[in-house]
């Protein structure tokens, strides 16, 4: 589904991996950006975007705390436990599109 959305924008693929395990692909937007998308371990789900050449800028700290719970003797972030139809679905629903 992911790869025929930036198909139909206009995205130029640059790889695509079709590991059973960590399938992956790879992109480059009309104006430079290039985006992945990674599933990786157990579906977790990395997206990245490079941008164009730009200028060096500071980053302001966080202006929160976060909000997800984590126990002070915690060695490891927990893996998310949240179930979804749709993402855990064996294969894509042929003609879904999003409102969005």
């Amino acid at each position: 589904m992911v790869d025929r959305f930036w198909r139909k924008n206009g995205y130029r693929m640059r790889a695509v991996n079709s590991h059973v395990d960590a399938p992956a692909m790879y992109a480059e937007t009309k104006d430079g950006f290039v985006v992945s998308l990674i599933v990786a371990d157990k579906g977790q789900v990395h997206f990245d975007v490079n941008s164009p050449c730009v200028s060096y800028s500071e980053v302001a700290a966080p202006t929160s705390q976060a909000t997800a719970p984590l126990d002070p003797e915690a060695e490891f972030i927990p893996r998310p436990n949240i179930h979804s139809d749709f993402w855990s679905a064996e294969a894509p629903e042929v003609g879904v599109t999003s409102g969005r």
